[in-house]
């Protein structure tokens, strides 16, 4: 056994399911991150990514199944200090200045980072005699951000980290956590910017009905989303025609402009080129939006399903 196989993942999910009542929010899904990874955690309300997220955390325990956290059950690893966690709301006195906060926290750990670190790698230093009261939404998650990186986690969970900020602070956001990826810590994030995932993200795991249909590169997980589609500038356009083109799955009309998704490109076009006074035709492979619509949703999940080309990386489960 080599010494990347002996070692002990970040994270670990084994058959894992939990239930509230009759709801199965998690249902037997198998998850292993490794050290030094960033990865997605998407899905529509209600496909299982915060009950997932809090079971990594130990803010919940599976009916069924195991969930390990760097080798060890998750509240041992949080009480260690070696997972951080930037949740949506909570945990903030809003009485306090950016600063007395950090070091109300720090204070709570044998060895934290110095607080100006934090402070700074959060981009929060120049707002330290703020109180948390007056800070934005999006300055308010960098501070949850700094309370976080006090520990010097290997793992750190993320649930919306970006919700509120700017573009720039999300730019300046990720740029930091690839950063610390880089340095061998684990970044598990779960978003519904699904741009910050195609763009920052070693790894995406789609979340659908609380199991895994997806798990793979951004551009493992978009080629499941199969076909393309085609535009162009067509008054008048046809849509029963259109429509009846082999391979097309559906025609959107937009005033002048014509979306058309198909199985065969090269069809379409050709036709809209020979047989149409069409113009600025355009051909496009699909985005991680549309391979999120097409895997989470009813109707898309089973074309998809019909369409998709198997991609030997990808491991596409739904346990």
């Amino acid at each position: 056994m080599s010494a990347a196989q002996a070692a002990p993942a970040a994270v670990e999910l084994q058959s894992v399911s939990r239930s509230f009542g009759a709801v199965r929010a998690v249902d037997g899904i198998d998850l292993r991150l490794e050290l030094g990874e960033i990865a997605a955690l998407l899905g529509p309300n209600g496909a299982g990514k915060t009950t997932t997220m809090d079971m990594i955390l130990g803010l919940g325990r599976p009916d069924r199944g195991t969930v390990s956290v760097l080798g060890m059950p998750p509240a041992a690893a949080v009480s260690r200090g070696l997972v951080g966690a930037v949740l949506q709301t909570g945990g903030l006195l809003k009485d306090l200045t950016v600063r007395e906060t950090v070091r109300l926290t720090a204070s709570l750990y044998g060895e934290p980072r110095p607080v100006e670190e934090v402070l700074e790698r959060a981009g929060i230093a120049q707002i330290g005699g703020r109180l948390v009261r007056n800070c934005s939404g999006g300055e308010q998650q960098r501070l949850r951000f700094a309370l976080a990186l006090l520990p010097d986690p290997a793992l750190m969970a993320l649930d919306e980290p970006t919700a509120g900020m700017d573009v720039e602070g999300r730019r300046d956001f990720w740029s930091a956590i690839r950063r610390d990826a880089e340095r061998g810590r684990t970044v598990l994030f779960a978003t519904h910017y699904l741009e910050e995932a195609d763009a920052y993200a070693d790894r995406v795991i789609l979340l659908r009905q609380g199991r895994i249909v997806a798990d793979g590169t951004a551009a493992e997980v978009r080629s499941l989303s199969a076909g393309r589609s085609v535009q162009a500038t067509l008054p008048g356009a046809d849509r029963a025609t259109l429509a009846g083109l082999p391979g097309v799955r559906s025609v959107e009309l937009r005033g002048d402009r014509v979306l058309i998704q198909t199985m065969d490109s090269d069809a379409v076009a050709r036709f809209l080129l020979t047989a149409t006074a069409a113009r600025d035709v355009e051909i496009a492979t699909h985005n991680l939006e549309d391979a999120f619509l097409a895997l989470t949703s009813d109707d898309g999940a089973s074309a998809a399903a019909q369409g998709a080309v198997e991609a030997p990386a990808l491991e596409a489960s739904a346990r």
